[in-house]
């Protein structure tokens, strides 16, 4: 449940302040007064784009800050995220006037689609543009499917149709003319050949490269390496003997000052690896063996590699390991028919393994569409539409296989308003209020079954008025029995039935807007609803009128909880 909501710098809001309640919460207003704010701001801290135009004029950010109530799989998701969790949980979004932003759940941040993630175990926002999602029969099928709990139905019949696809995909790359064949054939035996002709060998190139340097180099080394050996162990006074020298005489002065010892065992330490060294050098020299020969065929195998590694443009390594793609193609292409028929098998007995999974998940849907009609039906009579008919229309997928990604339907909703007409398309048949009733009726259906503690309806009362708007008004108090209901809307008879009262004004001040937000007492909803009813024309039979629509209200909700008082 959302507990409060922290609102800085926000377009008109300069700061505010609401703490929501459990039930039905209503916020009203004039037009313009920053209701739809509030909702964008609660949207922002869901995780929902931003721009940097809602941030208010010439402040560098604006910030919203959101209270929420703990749960368990709130608790799951922040273990999961590897976030600490605290008694409350606390949703941050800041928007830069540049238009970045950034995101904090209990004060760790995390990017803006994780809170998204988050946001959907807490909040289920209805918006004027879920009437538009509504009329879209390509988003019906899930709406039945999320109704019905069909996920492990809809997940058996996708793993068939993965291997459907997989299979289609084989045989299309499998499958190409006999020009192209033959063209893409003598091209794959021309590569293999000049591939195999080079018998390139893992690593060989920087093995050659540093065997041509070292011959490049041949006269420096040689020299070097005689010079070294001729220093070291090469006359009487070499360093070698010379070392030895000193070492016979550290010792003899060890024997007379044993202080002495560690320096003459350096010394001998010493002895032993000039000896190390000249032999190093020695052996070194006596393997060298240059020869131009040697040189123009080191110089000649690196430029066979430099041009093929251009050509394919690939080093030396990855050209071993195309030549076995080659190979793989050619063999693919050379024996391509036998494959094709062997694979049209496959195919055809996947087609059946689809049609199969697909007709126990249509099963499946029928059932649940049945059982949506009556509830929807249902909900809709509670909502002054006492004749309508409701139906979850289904027919077969139309192509050659009968099944596409999402079964063997093709499923949407018909509705007819009134007695003795044929149930047509939503989008044709709806008014703008019976879109809105349609819409509240499919929320309270599938809400029962979403984990969800709070509901936010922006506007739920487009199009409808009087008795209509009153059944609306006593459904969503009826929903909020079981979850949280936040509602903006103009109408009295939906405003008299809230919990919790909110007034959103906007007032001008030193030549800027602001915007207010204000819980009622019991006659701050009085004016609200004498305002609602006649606009500024707020009289003293208006009040009477209003408070008579609040003991309406209150006697409808003594109905709904049972309580006599």
């Amino acid at each position: 449940m959302l507990r409060e909501l922290h609102i800085e710098n926000i377009a008109v809001i300069e700061k505010a302040d609401i703490e929501f309640n459990s039930g039905l919460n209503v916020l009203t207003g004039e037009t313009g007064a920053g209701k739809s704010i509030i909702i964008d701001s609660i949207g922002a801290v869901l995780g929902e784009r931003v721009s940097r135009e809602l941030v208010r004029r010439g402040a560098e950010k604006g910030r919203v800050t959101a209270v929420f109530e703990l749960g368990a799989l709130e608790e799951s998701w922040l273990a999961d995220n590897d976030i600490e969790p605290e008694d409350e949980l606390i949703l941050q979004r800041r928007i830069n006037a540049d238009g970045k932003s950034s995101c904090r759940v209990c004060g760790e941040p995390v990017s803006a689609s994780q809170l998204r993630e988050l946001a959907s175990l807490l909040v289920d926002i209805h918006g004027q543009n879920d009437g538009r999602q509504l009329m879209d029969e390509r988003r019906h099928i899930g709406y039945l499917d999320s109704f019905g709990d069909l996920e492990e139905k809809i997940n058996d019949f996708r793993a068939e149709y993965s291997k459907f696809i997989s299979l289609k995909k084989e045989m299309n790359r499998l499958s190409m003319d006999e020009i192209e064949k033959e063209r893409l054939s003598d091209s794959l035996k021309y590569q293999i050949a000049e591939l195999e002709k080079a018998e390139l060998k893992e690593g060989e190139k920087d093995s050659l490269v540093a065997r041509r340097d070292l011959l490049r180099n041949s006269e420096k080394l040689t020299e070097a390496l005689d010079t070294a050996y001729e220093i070291l162990n090469g006359g009487d006074d070499n360093a070698l003997s010379m070392a030895q020298n000193a070492a016979y005489f550290a010792s003899r002065a060890a024997d007379v000052a044993p202080e002495l010892q560690d320096a003459a065992d350096k010394i001998n330490t010493a002895v032993f690896s000039l000896t190390d060294a000249a032999e190093l050098l020695r052996d070194f020299r006596g393997g060298l063996d240059f020869s131009p020969q040697e040189y123009d065929s080191l110089e000649g195998r690196i430029s066979l590699i430099n041009r093929l590694e251009r050509k394919y443009n690939r080093d030396q390594d990855s050209l071993i390991s195309y030549l076995e793609e080659c190979r793989a193609k050619l063999d693919d292409i050379e024996y391509a028919d036998e494959r094709l028929v062997k694979l049209k098998k496959e195919l055809s007995a996947q087609i059946k393994q689809c049609q199969k999974a697909g007709a126990v998940l249509s099963s499946k849907r029928k059932e649940a569409g049945a059982v949506l009609e009556q509830r929807i039906e249902r909900e809709l009579k509670e909502l002054n539409m006492p004749a309508v008919r409701f139906k979850v229309n289904f027919e077969t997928v139309q192509n050659e296989n009968g099944f596409d990604s999402n079964g063997i339907d093709s499923v949407s909703f018909l509705m007819a308003a009134n007695t003795g007409e044929n149930p047509g398309k939503i989008s044709k048949i709806a008014s703008g209020g019976e879109l809105s009733r349609i819409m509240l009726a499919m929320k309270n259906v599938f809400a029962e079954k979403d984990p969800v503690s709070t509901m936010i309806f922006d506007e739920i009362d487009t199009g409808i008025s009087g008795i209509a708007a009153q059944r609306v008004g006593e459904k969503l108090y009826t929903v909020s029995g079981g979850k949280q209901v936040l509602c903006v809307t103009h109408l009295p008879q939906i405003a008299a039935m809230a919990d919790s009262h909110y007034l959103i004004n906007k007032e001008e001040r030193n030549g800027r807007t602001y915007t207010d937000v204000k819980c009622l007492n019991r006659e701050g909803r009085q004016r609200e609803l004498a305002r609602l009813h006649g606009g500024d024309n707020i009289t003293e039979l208006t009040i009477m009128s209003a408070e008579e629509q609040l003991e309406s209200a209150d006697k409808f909700k003594r109905t709904v909880t049972g309580d006599s008082e």
